[in-house]
């Protein structure tokens, strides 16, 4: 156990992994979209901003309940479990679905299908809020027309805890439990929160979940008002329109993903035998006192500064940022001063990326979503390539480039800004130096 700042800090390790996104959907597909540099970012099906498309990585229904499906069948999942999710699939949210796939993969990952712990020693925490507005908006003409008619299902499962006790159903999760909004920030905000639930003794295992975000087109219209939406100059090449720290960067790219990690405190790794694919050092969550969109420097540099200083880290230890790096032009260049200030002389000796360079920004789930690409990047030892930076707004600073590069990553921030001033970074290492 470490010591930090006076408070006990418990070795946290992730031990399990599960994703859906537009550009894989599953860990090993992921895997190989971020070698490739595969995007899959295109027009939406669903979405329209001016009655025109949308540019977004879109996942779609299909996807979600193709890779259940698969989890129902195998045969190293118990009876209890395929029967109580199949017994809730058919009236949950394909959002939800998506959920339950990623922690079904996570689980298995994690062996805790054949090396379980007790219910009340696991708790759950998902990722974003407002995460049902879609659901209410498929009901709003039959609520106004025949209201008699609405399912009373519909009276759990428009709120944000429904994605809580569907989970906590299937995997028998009895420990705490509780959505994390924050904007953007949602998943790394969730992230920490697992860590300090498992640092106070109140968990042994957290299961992190970052739900899928399926805006009505008033919510993508609002983004796109207010300016922060991009794809304008490439309405017609969709595929180069999410362009981080590029100099024809001009806003968010929507995407879509789900996302589960399994934090495990060490004693608990231990007992199972089972292998942690990383540690979890910390996290630091920070507000500007400000409720608007626009990134605030000075909170950026003093969360970076606070998680390195709170695990007692050195800057020359830190080789890899996953960059907030939403392709907006004043968010991008704000995150890269903060870098610079914070590591000085350092900062052109570490690699910088974004990864939704590739699956566009995923929202309440970015932050796990973001996770799991650098943890996935540490143990094969690659930086996975920023897809369309032609004309990087920074010549001196090691911006990841077009195509993958061999690193052996050690240690890795992970950055998370959110509408409200919301700032928040995680730091992760290779379990290569950890165990």
């Amino acid at each position: 156990m470490k010591k930090q700042m006076g408070k006990n800090i418990v070795n946290t390790y992730v031990t399990g992994m599960g994703i859906i996104t537009s550009a894989g959907d599953s860990v090993q597909n992921f895997e190989r979209a971020l070698k490739n540099g595969t995007s899959n970012i295109g027009y939406s099906q669903n979405k329209s901003v001016n009655h025109s498309h949308v540019i977004c990585g879109e996942v779609h229904e299909d996807s979600v309940h193709n890779r259940l499906d698969k989890y129902m069948n195998a045969a190293y999942i118990p009876e209890r479990s395929k029967k109580s999710a199949r017994s809730l699939i058919y009236k949950s949210s394909y959002q939800v679905q998506a959920a339950l796939a990623t922690v079904f993969e996570a689980f298995c990952q994690a062996d805790l299908f054949d090396s379980p712990i007790a219910g009340e020693r696991m708790s759950i925490i998902v990722s974003g809020n407002n995460l049902t507005n879609s659901l209410q908006q498929k009901n709003y003409d039959k609520s106004r027309i025949n209201p008699e008619y609405l399912s009373p299902q519909l009276a759990l499962q428009f709120m944000d805890t429904y994605h809580i006790g569907v989970i906590s159903e299937v995997f028998g999760i009895k420990g705490e439990g509780f959505t994390t909004g924050g904007a953007s920030a949602s998943g790394n905000v969730a992230i920490i929160k697992a860590k300090q639930l498992i640092d106070s003794g109140l968990a042994d295992l957290c299961i992190v979940v970052g739900s899928l975000a399926d805006l009505t087109d008033m919510e993508l219209q609002t983004f796109y008002n207010i300016g922060a939406l991009g794809g304008k100059k490439y309405i017609n090449e969709p595929e180069q329109a999410c362009r981080p720290f590029d100099e024809n960067h001009e806003g968010f790219i929507y995407g879509q993903g789900a996302g589960c990690l399994i934090l495990e405190n060490e004693k608990s790794v231990n007992a199972r035998g089972c292998r942690p694919v990383a540690e979890i050092l910390g996290g630091v969550m920070q507000l500007d006192g400000n409720h608007s969109s626009n990134p605030n420097e000075v909170g950026e540099i003093q969360v970076i500064q606070r998680v390195l200083y709170e695990t007692g880290t050195d800057f020359g230890e830190i080789n890899y940022i996953n960059a907030h790096g939403t392709s907006s032009p004043l968010g991008d260049e704000t995150e890269l001063n903060a870098i610079r200030k914070v590591f000085k002389e350092h900062a052109c000796d570490i690699w910088i990326n974004s990864t939704k360079g590739i699956t566009g920004h995923c929202l309440y789930s970015a932050g796990i979503i973001e996770a799991i690409a650098s943890i996935i990047q540490m143990e094969a030892g690659f930086v996975h390539p920023n897809i369309n930076l032609d004309n990087p707004i920074d010549g001196n600073l090691k911006l990841a480039g077009k195509s993958m590069i061999p690193v052996e990553i050690k240690m890795a921030l992970s950055n998370s800004f959110g509408f409200g001033g919301i700032n928040t970074s995680v730091l992760l290492k290779n379990v290569k130096y950890s165990l």
